[in-house]
């Protein structure tokens, strides 16, 4: 596996053993770490917060596999091999849901799942809808 030389500062070089594949080159050009989203912890939201612009959720969108933007929401849905498996995963994101205090909504079906996001105190999409985003399909790849 190749690695990247990721410069920090103007005299400052970091090689990392991330392949070009672990980073995200954002709009105002500076990049940032796919595994990012996933390990950051949501925020309160009670509302009075803009939601996020077209370009940011752009942004965001690059770094989540197979979620889709529709009428200002997130969504995915995640193919399982029975009703068990499916059910395991709907308690899973119950409980990431409880642990960032953020809720999606969650359609079930056999094998299946469809998980949208959106902020419900701002009826719009926040960081907090990527971070859980990204922490359900870290927990779907288990």
């Amino acid at each position: 596996m190749e690695g990247v030389e990721i410069r920090v500062g103007p005299d400052d070089v970091v090689h990392s053993r991330l392949t070009t594949h672990d980073f995200l080159i954002q709009e105002d050009g500076m990049a940032q770490s796919v595994q990012d989203l996933a390990s950051k912890k949501c925020q309160a939201c009670e509302g009075g917060v803009a939601p996020l612009t077209e370009a940011e959720i752009r942004n965001l969108l690059k770094q989540l596999e197979g979620w889709k933007y529709v009428d200002g929401r997130i969504n995915k849905t995640y193919s399982f091999k029975d009703y068990y498996q499916t059910m395991a995963f709907v308690n899973a994101t119950a409980w990431v849901s409880h642990r960032e205090d953020h809720h999606p909504d969650i359609s079930v079906g056999y094998n299946n799942c469809r998980v949208e996001y959106v902020t419900h105190a701002i009826n719009g999409l926040t960081e907090n809808d990527f971070i859980c985003a990204a922490k359900l399909d870290r927990l779907f790849a288990l």
